[in-house]
């Protein structure tokens, strides 16, 4: 409502509240304002106020403004979902997946077990996997829908906080880029935590800024939460926070200035804080306005009270005032990164037990992986992306958009760099180093692209992402025909499984070799021929009684095979000739002393053989 006393100067009364300009123009005498000269009204008061945004008025053009949101991180999710989703239950659930399906179909009690001597720290995803697997069932497809959602989460997420960061265009079409990269479909179609792991990163990323804007207990306690599921995801994730310290770091030493958190762009007008779109305007231009961009977001607000002096007018009284608030303001700094320390205590007492009981697992979970290479940090990209070409690309794009971006770019840039070289750095003295567990740094990737892209034209910079999608079809198509890698080296387990169940008869056997390899062979059947599976006549404790991810097998094989007229041994590698010397020790000697081979066939990455007496 405009007050008639002020004049030819327009103001909202605000009784005792928050007071904005909306328009400034000279005035008359100064005795007839109230507020200034003369008494306030009891509804409200009048206030000069200098240097300040305008706020936005409710109304229709706010509403639409906010209706429109969506159409940054919508279009984003439901491209992931769509590319995701085409093909998802095409490949055959790979060695990996079928240790996931092997946890989470567990009694929670075994589950358990299983994680006290193996894979604890994917434990709480096999967790999260079992409520999924009793409602949805174990095929491919429902394996991986988790997985497809949380990328088409991640891609919403990552528009949105590019949005925050670098304005509405860089975030659409940041969000967009990670839809069409071939890693997002990989991921988003693997029943294992990297997808969830990335929508969790940026998740937490998103409500760090939201809180830095706005430091509010509830914002940190959200985000403390989320960085506590980000852990117990992927423990690698949590180097995502030598980025997060950084940013509140120096946001508490010199600023959000400082972090790249304030003055950012913000073509769709929403404020700093992000809660919604406004038609703010500066008040005044020139030096004041450029002073305003280096502001806090909650800058633009301004108390009523705040600036009068002790007889409630304007002046050197209140100077003193505004300067009590300007150092209550930097006292307020060293609490911020105290309260990023406190919001973290819940992921401390969550992860730490995770991080102890890993850690003494690590021998033997990792024992397939070498140490950290100068090498593998060329091929990082190409890992991370799933494509060579394309992860070039991408890199290309993030190092333009962290140039155009400035300041800006810290929080982004920090997200894709240190997990990087702090997971390398740690490679190179223990064996950490798997590119695809680096796979939560791509959004921020794909942001500081995104960034880049908002520099042209909406339709150029589309042809940008369509460009990077065309050059990744080819890896595309591969990865739905297998999620092996590398892809030239595929292990048909449901080509095996096929000629079992075609050609099985009652009382048959099944022999495994080698029985304690990361093939997980014996997985590999009991998946696909689920009750149609022969007897595992080696077998003397079985997964689940062991806790483990390898069954236990006789020490006198020829005992266990008594009575057993036909065996379907299985073995890894192609073979066209007689696989039975490929069977090592005691086993190997029974099989070659009383059986012989009726049949062979030999399938991708593994070969079976039909035996008999």
């Amino acid at each position: 409502m405009i007050d008639s006393a002020c004049g030819t100067w327009w103001c909202r009364r605000v009784p005792d509240t928050t007071v904005y300009a909306t328009r400034s123009e000279p005035c008359g005498n100064r005795s007839d304002r109230p507020g200034i000269g003369g008494p306030a009204r009891e509804s409200g008061r009048c206030v000069t106020l200098r240097n300040v945004t305008a706020a936005s008025e409710p109304g229709p053009a706010g509403a639409t403004g906010a209706r429109r949101g969506w159409l940054v991180w919508a279009p984003p999710a439901l491209l992931t979902l769509a590319v995701t989703l085409t093909g998802i239950g095409h490949a055959q659930p790979w060695r990996d997946e079928l240790a996931t399906w092997s946890a989470a179909a567990r009694p929670v009690s075994d589950l358990v077990r299983l994680a006290g001597t193996i894979d604890a720290a994917t434990g709480p995803y096999y967790l999260l996997l079992h409520g999924w697997i009793a409602l949805a069932g174990a095929s491919p497809t429902a394996l991986r829908l988790p997985s497809a959602l949380a990328v088409a989460g991640a891609a919403a997420l990552t528009a949105r906080l590019g949005e925050r960061l670098a304005g509405p265009r860089a975030g659409l079409l940041a969000g967009l880029l990670l839809a069409v990269l071939p890693s997002t479909s990989r991921y988003g179609q693997e029943a294992r935590p990297y997808a969830l792991t990335a929508l969790l990163a940026v998740a937490a990323t998103l409500l760090l800024v939201g809180a830095l804007s706005r430091p509010t207990w509830r914002r940190w306690t959200g985000y403390g939460l989320v960085v506590a599921a980000l852990g117990l995801s992927h423990l690698i994730a949590l180097s995502l926070l030598a980025a997060h310290a950084l940013v509140v770091l120096l946001a508490a030493i010199r600023g959000p200035a400082a972090a790249g958190l304030t003055g950012t762009a913000n073509p769709a007008g929403t404020e700093a804080g992000g809660d919604g779109p406004s038609r703010d305007r500066p008040v005044r231009a020139g030096r004041a306005a450029a002073a305003d961009a280096d502001r806090p977001a909650n800058a633009s607000r301004v108390d009523a009270r705040e600036p009068r002096g002790p007889s409630g007018r304007t002046g050197p009284g209140a100077a003193a005032g505004r300067g009590g608030a300007g150092r209550s303001r930097r006292w307020a700094r060293p609490r911020l990164f105290r309260r990023w320390l406190v919001a973290l205590l819940p992921a401390v007492l969550l992860v730490t037990p995770l991080v102890l009981l890993a850690g003494s697992q690590r021998s033997r979970q990792l024992d397939w992986v070498d140490l950290a290479r100068p090498t593998d940090l060329t091929g990082l990209p190409g890992g991370v992306a799933q494509s060579g070409v394309v992860g070039g690309l991408l890199v290309g794009l993030a190092a333009l958009g962290a140039g155009r971006l400035g300041r800006r770019a810290l929080l982004p840039g920090a997200a894709v760099l240190l997990p990087v070289l702090l997971l390398f750095a740690a490679g190179t003295a223990v064996p950490l180093w798997v590119a695809r567990y680096l796979f939560f740094t791509v959004p921020f990737a794909c942001l500081l692209a995104g960034a880049a892209l908002a520099g042209v034209r909406l339709v150029p910079a589309l042809a940008v992402v369509a460009l990077a999608g065309a050059l990744g079809l080819p890896d595309q198509a591969a990865l739905r025909r297998t999620h092996e890698w590398p892809r030239t080296a595929p292990v048909d387990y449901r080509g095996a499984a096929q000629v079992i169940a075609a050609h099985e008869r009652p009382g048959d056997a099944i022999v495994y070799s080698p029985r304690d390899s990361w093939l997980f062979l014996d997985l590999g059947m009991a998946y696909h021929l689920g009750s149609r599976q022969p007897r595992d006549a080696l077998v003397v404790r079985d997964q689940r009684q062991r806790a483990d991810l390898w069954a236990s097998e006789c020490a006198r094989p020829a005992q266990c095979l008594a009575g057993v007229d036909r065996v379907w041994l299985v073995v890894s590698g192609r073979h066209t000739t007689d696989p039975l010397a490929t069977v090592p020790g005691p086993k190997g000697t029974t099989l070659r002393d009383n059986f012989t081979v009726q049949q062979l066939w030999p399938r991708p990455g593994l070969t079976i053989a039909l035996l008999t007496r």
